[in-house]
């Protein structure tokens, strides 16, 4: 069966919540900062205002992205997805709807680094931290499509 994306929706929120709980757990180095319902009420917020697109395979949703406009809030993939492709194609559907992306992630998150800079986007900033709710060092990225010549 072929992985498909599709909006979010309502019902979504809890397995999205899951998916994001499981991930920011999987990371020792991260703060848990949230409980796993406050992570569900905030992935039904994301869907409430439409920012949500889920990757499904037979009714299953395998990962999300949150994107308000340029602005990419949240990319996760559910780890048994990990590593078949499911963040490029949310990634791919997000870059052929805007001229560019921006995000951040955290500079521990060795992996999504590597993955964003293979993916096009290029750094355009260091931050101690202070300003974000985890209060560790991250990186902002920026990816722009290329001019056809």
């Amino acid at each position: 069966m072929s992985v498909y994306l599709r909006p979010g929706q309502s019902l979504d929120a809890g397995k999205i919540g899951e998916i994001l709980t499981d991930g920011n757990g999987a990371n020792p180095w991260k703060p848990h900062l949230h409980s796993g319902a406050e992570d569900i009420g905030f992935c039904a917020k994301m869907i409430d205002r439409g920012w949500v697109t889920v990757a499904c395979q037979d009714r299953r949703v395998l990962g999300f992205i949150a994107r308000q406009e340029d602005e990419v809030h949240s990319l996760y993939v559910a780890a048994q997805a990990q590593g078949a492709g499911i963040g490029r194609m949310l990634l791919d559907d997000a870059k052929a709807a805007r001229d560019r992306l921006e995000l951040w992630t955290f500079q521990l998150n060795t992996g999504a680094q590597r993955f964003y800079l293979r993916e096009g986007f290029t750094e355009v900033k260091r931050t101690d931290g202070q300003s974000n709710d985890e209060k560790l060092p991250d990186i902002r990225y920026l990816w722009t499509r290329k001019a056809k010549t």
